[in-house]
């Protein structure tokens, strides 16, 4: 149906994105890619270690509200964010 991509099909397939998104937001994008990959690496990563571990059902809290922290990636404090965790008086 469609033939193989060459050069002058991969050019102008370039110029129309180009010209779709404008110059100065494809780094932006390109960067945000970058980062959504180096995440979705370190997710499988970590997936894949904790298959032969079993969490438990419940962690333990000896009344001790502790607050824990979401990081977006490894190495990266800018983003991290402390995340509230709903209380047991909140229906489902």
């Amino acid at each position: 149906m469609f033939g193989r991509l060459g050069a002058p099909e991969i050019i102008l397939i370039l110029v129309v994105i180009v010209l779709l998104f404008g110059a100065k937001k494809l780094p932006d994008m390109a960067r945000s890619l970058g980062k959504s990959a180096r995440i979705l690496k370190s997710e499988a990563k970590a997936m894949k270690s904790d298959q032969g571990k079993t969490a438990p059902a419940d962690p333990p809290n000896d009344g001790q509200d502790v607050q824990r922290t979401i990081k977006a990636a490894p190495g990266d404090a800018t983003t991290a964010r402390p995340v509230t965790e709903p209380s047991e008086t909140t229906q489902r």
